[in-house]
């Protein structure tokens, strides 16, 4: 299971190099066609092979430090718990507990405790953004159709 329980926010420090990386790479991975990259650690001189796929998600983890925003990677079948699952929708536990229990989101018991793939969160986390943007726009379409909202 992923753990969760301590995930620091970048340093101001850290803000600044990630920024720094995440503008150095994103301007070197346009010129890459290969599926593969290598680099090299500057103090050992070792040379690595990375597959782009990582380098690309690593990528995103620098823009989101960047930003300031704490940052954990797991695998995409591990599973969480309720309380950790609230935490990444940004929503309370009783309030997950019910989305689990109107089968909004799967979940299996373990015991007494319910466990949540990291997967079916974060699809219910995409869907849960697609719908607000539906009824943003639509919301936007009336206020428009009322002369409200000039386009």
């Amino acid at each position: 299971m992923a753990n969760f329980q301590k995930i620091d926010k970048p340093s101001k420090e850290e803000q600044t190099t990630a920024l720094h990386s995440y503008d150095a790479l994103t301007t070197m991975l346009k010129q890459v066609n290969s599926r593969t990259v290598e680099v090299e650690v500057e103090e050992t001189k070792q040379k690595v092979q990375i597959p782009l796929r990582a380098l690309k998600l690593l990528v995103k983890v620098l823009k989101a430090m960047g930003e300031g925003k704490a940052v954990s990677i797991a695998p995409v079948e591990a599973e969480v718990t309720t309380q950790s699952a609230a935490e990444i929708l940004g929503c309370s536990r009783p309030h997950l507990v019910k989305l689990l229990e109107t089968g909004e989101i799967k979940f299996t018991k373990v015991g007494r405790h319910r466990r949540i793939k990291i997967e079916d969160v974060m699809e219910y986390k995409t869907k849960m953004k697609q719908d607000q943007e539906k009824r943003i726009l639509e919301m936007m379409r009336l206020d428009e159709e009322d002369g409200l909202y000039d386009s």
